[in-house]
């Protein structure tokens, strides 16, 4: 049995050694009720397996009312592992990163407003499992399909799949200035340590993409920040380097001075906030041709504005495989710490000096 990434030139080998499987929600009694509720509080497995195997899709959808995209949280554990390799709230696993539907088509990640999709192989050698938690304080409930395979043996060399969100009301950072390369004096990041980080991780792997959500209620364009990959340890300038929030998402121009939305199968800005670039914003990169390999580690962050001058709720999920992770993924905190902001009603920004947070 060979192990074959999905492509159309090879949709027509036959293959030994492997049987299709998927754990779902539907009514086991033969009606239409098919769907699981997920009481307030209570941990649910919504698959679990066996042996060697791959999750090859996963389908699931909800309400966004009362943020239930954001009460939810998904969990998937590889071979035994006793911290989980992929932990996010579930709308953000698939891309809705405001708990608000949306539309977007890229290659591995896909939503048509609430109903989530994600292609990304999933391999594994000893079992998986994969968990759903409501930690609010309201029931809640879930469609889904987990499509996977079951294999006859373990495939070596794969990399076990990984997801982690993160969260920050970012506020303008303090830098130094001086000439830029064309001797005009301005606000200068020399070290990239105030960066929004999207990934940390110490180990072996590649980086394969991220969705980024910015909301704010600071007018004026917030993409100017430049992306930067700083691979095992290395010191700033890094090798990659990028030239701005939208080109790091493959779009140009403050996406176009924001005209209308598009979505392709490596890069989209699907969710669009205000003319003023005010509101919420949504937009994604996937490295499937370009993956950033790393031996020992990766630090990727991205600048909040040129040299951090910005403020607003940013949030991001990345995505990776790798081997021999050790450290468990950044915490996502309660319910309560992940409810988005509703700018529009500015009064609740809290300001450089974040009083009123709830985190």
């Amino acid at each position: 049995m060979e192990f074959g990434w999905a492509s159309l030139s090879g949709l027509a080998s036959i293959r030994n050694g492997i049987k299709s499987k998927r754990s779902s929600s539907f009514d086991r009694t033969g009606g239409n009720a098919d769907y699981w509720m997920l009481p307030a509080g209570e941990t649910r497995v919504i698959s679990e397996m066996k042996g060697p195997g791959c999750v090859k899709h996963i389908w699931a959808t909800t309400y966004h009312d009362d943020n239930l995209l954001r009460r939810l949280v998904l969990r998937m554990y590889w071979d035994g592992e006793e911290t989980p390799s992929v932990l996010c709230p579930l709308g953000d696993f698939f891309g809705l990163g405001h708990a608000k539907g949306a539309y977007f088509s890229a290659l591995p990640m896909q939503a048509s407003h609430l109903a989530m999709n994600c292609f990304f192989p999933m391999p594994y050698a000893e079992g998986a499992k994969i968990t759903v938690t409501n930690d609010s304080d309201k029931d809640g409930f879930l469609y889904f399909h987990v499509d996977y395979q079951e294999w006859d043996k373990p495939v070596n060399d794969l990399g076990r799949f990984h997801a982690c969100w993160r969260r920050q009301l970012v506020v303008k950072k303090d830098e130094k200035s001086g000439p830029n390369a064309q001797g005009v004096i301005e606000r200068l990041n020399t070290t990239g340590k105030e960066n929004f980080v999207i990934l940390d991780v110490k180990g072996k792997g590649h980086y394969v993409g991220c969705f980024l959500h910015v909301d704010t209620n600071e007018p004026g364009w917030w993409g100017e920040g430049d992306d930067m990959f700083f691979v095992d340890g290395e010191a700033w300038p890094p090798a990659i380097h990028g030239t701005g929030t939208e080109d790091y998402f493959l779009g140009a121009w403050d996406y176009n001075h924001l005209r209308e939305t598009y979505s392709t199968p490596y890069h989209g800005y699907f969710f669009k906030g205000n003319a003023d670039y005010t509101g919420k914003h949504s937009q994604y990169r996937f490295h499937i041709e370009d993956p950033v390999y790393f031996q020992k580690s990766l630090l990727f962050s991205i600048e909040h504005g040129h040299a951090n001058d910005r403020q607003g709720d940013w949030s991001s999920t990345a995505y990776w495989y790798q081997t021999g992770r050790k450290e468990p993924l950044p915490d996502i905190g309660r319910f309560e710490q992940r409810i988005p902001y509703a700018f529009g009603g500015l009064e609740r920004w809290p300001g450089k000096d974040r009083k009123g947070l709830p985190w």
